[in-house]
């Protein structure tokens, strides 16, 4: 038995190899961690414990962080202070509550997962998954500063629960960026659907997840990538991984960040594998049109490492990389370069460790 399982072990760290990418490359961004920020576990604001954040966005000097549980729909409003590289101080101001009496929730259960703030009409833009298993829709709408429902994006029917194309559980709509010329944005499916392929493997597998583009006028999707997941970093010892996209930013039109971050059960502290991506679009094909990817002829986007996160492990608290699930363009750095901010999902966990975690990194684009 002893032999088979370190075989097993063996194989699998063969194929792992073959399945994630391992290789930095930096010719066109360049990442730099530079400081990690944890929020207390018990912190409350409006009475409510601050936690399960799962997005990130920074926009005239404050920052906007999605909360992705149903109970207590709401995002927060925090100011955060950079001084000399490093996170000085963090200051949340106030909870908004989403108002979940609007007619739109009663089909579309809130199930929050990213936030992008627009200051120009003071609107804010959320995705969330819906509920798969209860035939409920996932959605992307769009609240007012206080919280208070405006509209809804008309999403492609292979996004709907009930499609011929059967969108996985809790692998929707989670990241979302505004584009870069402003006129629309770009929501991440998590994983892929049913009808495009298999769930990430230990082993190469084709898993293709969607990247949307909606514009902002119609609410309507008029184009679509594809984008190649890796495959998963651990040998999952309590049968249970996962890998996803769960974060996007477009920096230059057709090129983005993409955050992907997996997991491995059994691993505890060390579960997580987090990584960053350069992703150019340019020439990928529009799929929007194409019912399944399984047996269809496209190009995907073409996708760099450009920051693994277990580079800097020895550096993080307690060496935990967690469940980071947010991503944001902060401020310019005292050199001029971009700043970017990152946050984790601690899960309201109250069974194992994990943390709220806070990440300052450096970014420079060639």
């Amino acid at each position: 038995m002893m032999k088979k399982l370190i075989f097993l072990a063996i194989s699998g760290l063969f194929l792992t190899s073959c399945a994630t990418t391992n290789r930095v490359n930096d010719e066109r961004v360049q990442v730099k961690f530079l400081d990690e920020y944890i929020i207390d576990k018990d912190l409350m604001v409006d009475d409510t414990k601050v936690g399960g954040l799962s997005g990130i966005d920074y926009k005239n000097g404050k920052y906007y962080l999605i909360v992705d549980t149903p109970s207590d729909a709401r995002f927060y409003e925090a100011e955060i202070d950079i001084a000399s590289n490093k996170i000085d101080s963090v200051r949340f101001d106030k909870a908004v509550f989403i108002e979940k009496s609007a007619e739109f929730f009663k089909d579309h259960p809130l199930d929050p997962e990213s936030i992008r703030f627009l200051p120009e009409v003071n609107h804010v833009y959320i995705t969330s998954e819906g509920n798969i298993n209860n035939q409920q829709d996932p959605s992307i709408f769009i609240l007012d500063e206080n919280g208070n429902f405006e509209d809804a994006f008309e999403i492609p029917q292979h996004f709907t629960a009930t499609g011929e194309q059967k969108p996985r559980h809790n692998g929707v709509f989670e990241g979302l960026t505004e584009s870069k010329d402003r006129q629309g944005i770009w929501v991440s499916t998590e994983l892929p659907l049913e009808q495009d392929g298999p769930k990430p493997k230990l082993f190469p597998t084709k898993s293709f997840t969607r990247i949307t583009y909606f514009d902002k006028d119609s609410k309507k999707a008029s184009k679509q990538f594809a984008y190649k997941l890796d495959g998963i970093s651990k040998i999952p010892w309590l049968y249970f991984a996962i890998n996803g996209v769960t974060e996007i930013l477009e920096y230059k039109e057709n090129n983005f960040l993409v955050l992907e971050r997996a997991y491995s059960a059994g691993h505890g502290s060390k579960s997580n594998t987090v990584k960053i991506f350069d992703v150019d679009a340019g020439n990928a094909t529009n799929i929007l049109e194409q019912h399944s990817l399984k047996k269809a002829s496209f190009t995907p986007a073409e996708k760099r490492l450009v920051f693994d996160f277990k580079s800097v492990r020895d550096q993080l608290t307690d060496k935990i990389i967690d469940n980071i699930e947010g991503i944001c363009f902060g401020p310019k750095l005292p050199n001029g370069k971009q700043s970017l901010l990152l946050i984790s999902d601690n899960n309201f966990n109250s069974f194992t460790k994990q943390l709220t975690q806070l990440i300052l990194l450096e970014i420079d684009i060639k």
